[in-house]
């Protein structure tokens, strides 16, 4: 079987994409004006016959709203600056002979990858991010921008470890399209220079635009989490290399510190007196196996996590860390059970990559969907970017859904259809009730937190503000994971939505960082990084919406959600193998797949290769088992 992944976007990924600097400013601008998509057929419907029924799709994105980015330096001086090796821009058809070629080494120190599988599975080398479940970053058949590129041994420059999916992409633009030429970065100054941040202005961020691979949505992977096991068992984990989250920061009383995590981090902290460390350890050993003395909680299980800590004779800076540094749960409203089930995840993937639970995948998290595309891509997986699907073809007589027609009028037929939800049409979705996710991204000149290693990837969980608010959860990333230039980090904030992306998330930036210019900076102001630039946008979260929910969908057409705003990505992943059993209950999810060179072809299999997309209402594109249940856009499976 095979897969036809189709998406009107120019870009991989939907909302799992990463784009470098320049592919943001086009997706901001993309997403400012809102323009609908150009309706190159309008006489589809002729093509519905009597016995059918069209479903119309939406030919409008309305998963992002409320965009507002700003600079904090001076944009006069970057008139006229150009991007550093960027392709000129090609007519949009001409593109399908654009290659790209993943960045070159980058200038900061190298990043170290870490090998998936090297603790628990020898079959499972090299890494690679794992498979969003609904958005397969996709191979186009006339681009071969994000082709696999042999594994990186660990310590090594994974130069060809992948593209950000759409980086540089702007309208008109080879989607994923990346320089042919590695950058050239200016000599960083000598290690003993003065230890004040260097000085960044807008014009080098522009210039270095392809050092940057920022990512729509803000995540990291917990090291026992179901998406490091499913790279693991699928042997997807050879196409990119993972750097370890180094360290668990805490917001308290004005001030970021460092958590320790570990034993060792625990008696080597010099934060805690000798009793608070014998305090964390006992507390911290009994949520390894709560379960096992139930006599401890069950009179607490109708109380807040909070209210338990309290009652377990823990300092109050023992509380805050426990509270949202470790289990990163919410004061008000989780549940006991919740926050020692939290507890104890984090403490369970402790030490298996490293001090931290956390594992974050080199040039970004935009790079996991592509990785098992390139994997879907190789066992017969079709993959077709700017290719707008119109309506689904539903047969009267079963019910069930037939074909799609796309924007040139041609009908593509299978068994299975797999949609991404924000390409559902208003009315499909009038009963849903969605959630927003807020999201702000910064370019700041140096770390929240300084310490001898500028090379640094934390985690900061920010208490809410006030009455009412979310905890938002911060990740700065240094330019060794490959998504910032050097002397620059790039910080992502999350948090569920109560109000616009700005407003839930500026009073923590004002918190953390120096929103001034330069020249206004005042001196109590000087110690906190400065923000560069700054985008904020909210979007939508359909994690949690039922089937059932969705208007007149045919039971053999599958929604996936966007992101959702947790930390980890095991909601991805367990709605992957949900559709996936619901479609082929006898078989494996994610198998690992068989060596190209071990496989033997019958002679039936060997024919002709045939168009994939054709006018006739007989065509039948093939699909493939192992990557049905990803869709971001519009999967098409033919089953034999």
């Amino acid at each position: 079987q095979r897969v036809l992944h189709v998406d009107s976007r120019n870009y991989y990924g939907g909302n799992w994409a990463s784009f470098s600097f320049s592919g943001l400013l086009s997706w901001i601008k993309e997403n400012q004006q809102k323009t609908d998509l150009s309706d190159e057929c309008e006489d589809w419907r002729k093509l519905i016959l009597e016995d059918e029924e069209a479903i119309p799709l939406s030919s409008k994105d309305r998963t992002i709203q409320h965009v507002e980015d700003f600079c904090f330096g001076d944009q006069d001086s970057a008139e006229g600056v150009e991007e550093a090796g960027a392709l000129p821009k090609l007519p949009v058809f001409a593109a399908a002979a654009a290659q790209g070629v993943s960045p070159g080494p980058e200038e900061s120190p190298a990043a170290e990858g870490i090998s998936l599988g090297s603790e628990e599975s020898p079959a499972a080398e090299g890494v690679s991010p794992g498979p969003e479940k609904e958005d397969p970053a996709v191979e186009s058949p006339g681009e071969e921008a994000q082709s696999p590129e042999p594994e990186q041994a660990p310590g090594t420059d994974p130069a060809g470890a992948g593209t950000a999916p759409g980086s540089g992409a702007a309208p008109g633009t080879a989607p994923g399209e990346s320089p042919l030429e590695p950058a050239k970065a200016e000599p960083a100054p000598s290690e003993n220079a003065a230890q004040e941040p260097k000085k960044i202005t807008y014009s080098q961020i522009i210039r270095e635009g392809r050092r940057f691979n920022i990512d729509l949505v803000s995540k990291l992977l917990y090291s026992r989490g179901l998406l490091i096991d499913l790279l693991i068992k699928s042997n997807v984990s050879r196409y990119a290399e993972f750097k370890n989250a180094t360290r668990v920061l805490a917001f308290r009383e004005g001030k970021v510190e460092q958590v320790p995590c570990s034993r060792a981090d625990v008696f080597n902290s010099r934060q805690l007196t000798m009793v608070e460390k014998r305090m964390l350890m006992k507390f911290l050993t009994f949520c390894l196996d709560y379960e096992q003395h139930p006599e401890e909680y069950q009179e607490h299980e109708s109380s807040t996590f909070a209210q338990f800590l309290q009652t377990r004779k823990l300092t109050p800076s023992l509380q805050h860390f426990i509270l949202h540094s470790i289990a990163m749960v919410s004061e008000a409203e989780s549940s006991t059970l919740q926050g020692l089930q939290a507890t104890r995840k984090f403490l369970q993937c402790l030490g298996r990559y490293g001090n931290t639970p956390f594992l974050f995948p080199l040039y970004g998290q935009g790079e996991i969907p592509q990785c098992f595309c390139r994997l879907c891509a190789v066992f017969g997986g079709i993959y077709c970017l700017r290719h707008a699907v119109r309506c689904l073809v539903l047969d009267r007589a079963s019910g069930r859904c037939k074909a799609i027609v796309d924007h040139f009028g041609q009908r593509i037929s299978a068994n299975y259809f797999i949609v991404e939800d924000s390409y559902l049409s208003e009315s499909t979705c009038t009963n849903v009730c969605y959630k927003q996710i807020s999201r702000a991204v910064l370019i700041t000149d140096q770390s929240i937190l300084n310490t001898d290693s500028e090379q640094q990837v934390s985690i900061l969980t920010v208490p809410p503000l006030e009455p009412g608010r979310a905890a938002v959860c911060v990740i700065e990333l240094c330019s060794s994971t490959m998504t910032c230039m050097k002397d620059t980090y790039l910080v992502h904030l999350t948090c569920p939505s109560t109000k616009t992306a700005r407003e839930d998330l500026e009073p923590v930036v004002q918190k953390l960082f120096n929103l001034n210019t330069e020249k206004e900076t005042e001196n109590e102001e000087l110690e906190k990084p400065r923000v560069l630039w700054a985008v904020y946008f909210n979007m939508r979260d359909s994690s949690g919406v039922e089937k059932s929910s969705y208007a007149g969908l045919p039971p053999n057409v599958y929604v996936c959600s966007g992101p959702d705003s947790a930390l980890g990505n095991d909601c991805a992943v367990k709605q992957a193998e949900t559709i996936f059993r619901e479609m082929f209950p006898t078989e494996e999810f994610c198998p690992a797949p068989p060596n190209p060179e071990d496989i033997i072809y019958d002679e039936d299999e060997i024919e002709p290769e045939e168009s994939g997309l054709n006018n006739s209402p007989e065509t039948k594109p093939e699909a493939s088992a192992e990557e049905n249940s990803s869709g971001d856009g519009a999967a098409v499976a033919k089953e034999e």
